[in-house]
């Protein structure tokens, strides 16, 4: 059973989902979704384990005070860390999917002693390059002017395969519902954040402990040649590719998913 349960942050009042008992793992989400993206993984939690997945500070379905206007991926890390705290958890696996692993990234260079394992989840461990900056740029302005629904219309073909959004209407409108339900604030934020994350790249090499990246086979955000880089440079890693997935893999195919999140989690911790 998927129970929601609430933590101060900022002065907000946040969103958790946690399902399971057991050894705890921290799910981040991607952009620009919330802790419901993570609901088919907390439907399927192996026994002996715990999944946390919060929303990010303004992110989630319930009212709350706008976020800061200008927020860093530091600040998305050290809320988790305050989380894990009232939880009193010091140790655990965590990870993310696409935003959720910069924010994963970010938990490490702050609290490395935290991780067990990790989840790299279609992400990548690059910054933005210059065109990359400029689109999210643009994505602000999109923002301002015509709200979350215009954010879902543009990132809706980038998130889910041309499959899926063919033959999988109800996922199509979830995966909406979901953008549509974030504050303009939170989107806005969070685009700002990942504009100035910081290059990775060179953290990967100092990973200690196990780490699991998945890539979705049509991942066209943060395609298969990113994942493969990540699984060359991390030491203990492995990569499982998710057959006819597009970017949110956990979503599209969340048995496949869950499957391969399973068994690294038997095989490795």
């Amino acid at each position: 059973m998927i129970r929601e349960r609430y933590f101060e942050v900022g002065g907000q009042r946040t969103r958790f989902l946690e399902a399971g008992n057991g050894w705890p793992v921290l799910l981040i989400h991607a952009f620009p979704l919330n802790a419901d993206m993570w609901r088919p993984q907390l439907e399927r939690v192996p026994d002996g384990w715990r999944f946390i997945a919060p929303d990010l500070r303004g992110f989630g379905p319930n009212p709350r005070q706008d976020p800061p206007a200008a927020l860093t991926l530091d600040d998305y890390a050290r809320d988790l860390g305050l989380l894990l705290d009232e939880l009193h958890i010091d140790d655990l696996v965590i990870g993310g999917l696409s935003m959720g692993g910069y924010v994963t990234f970010a938990l490490f260079r702050q609290s490395p002693e935290r991780f067990t394992g990790m989840l790299l989840a279609d992400t990548r461990s690059q910054a933005d390059t210059a065109e990359g900056r400029a689109a999210r740029a643009k994505m602000r302005d999109l923002l301002a002017e015509h709200g979350p629904s215009a954010i879902a219309d543009q990132m809706l073909p980038k998130l889910l395969s041309a499959r899926s959004r063919a033959e999988r209407p109800a996922l199509v409108r979830e995966t909406r519902r979901m953008i549509e339900s974030n504050p303009a604030a939170a989107i806005d934020g969070a685009l700002g954040a990942m504009m100035e994350r910081p290059d990775s790249t060179g953290d990967l090499a100092h990973i200690p402990c196990p780490a699991l990246v998945i890539v979705g086979e049509h991942d066209e955000v943060t395609p298969q040649a990113d994942a493969e880089r990540m699984r060359g440079e991390i030491p203990r890693s492995l990569l499982t590719v998710i057959p006819g997935a597009g970017h949110l893999s956990n979503l599209e195919r969340p048995d496949e998913f869950s499957r391969a999140l399973h068994d690294f989690l038997v095989a490795h911790m």
